[in-house]
């Protein structure tokens, strides 16, 4: 009896669902502007691919979030620009960042001939 209770519960968890996919099939066109999907959410955390192809943040504006943001760069290149310490971070493909809260942050470059594909978990 036990054990057929654990088994409904276990099916009914959305802790216990499978997803699947592939950051490289269905890739939306980004030549006119980025693109953003978002592939999972729970409590906790967001995850989301990004495709680039060439755009950077609009001159003077800085990203300021809420929240931690972990990127890796799955495909082509980027350049982000951090403030408080100031840094530039060039990434390629399999480079990553973590970006803390409220860090403010801009993107300078992403490649455009090779698409950047970009794989972003937000905290929450």
């Amino acid at each position: 009896m036990q054990k057929r209770r654990l088994a409904r519960f276990q099916k009914a968890s959305p802790m216990n669902r499978s997803l699947h996919g592939s950051l490289f099939r269905n890739l939306p066109d980004a030549t006119e502007e980025e693109r953003f999907e978002e592939l999972s959410r729970v409590k906790s955390f967001r995850i989301e691919r990004i495709i680039s192809a060439g755009q950077v943040s609009p001159p003077g504006f800085w990203f300021d979030q809420p929240n931690e943001e972990w990127v890796l760069v799955v495909q082509g290149k980027a350049e982000i620009s951090l403030l408080d310490p100031d840094e530039t971070i060039r990434l390629s493909a399999g480079d990553w960042l973590m970006i803390a809260a409220h860090r403010k942050h801009r993107i300078e470059f992403t490649s455009r001939e090779l698409p950047t594909i970009w794989l972003a978990v937000h905290g929450a």
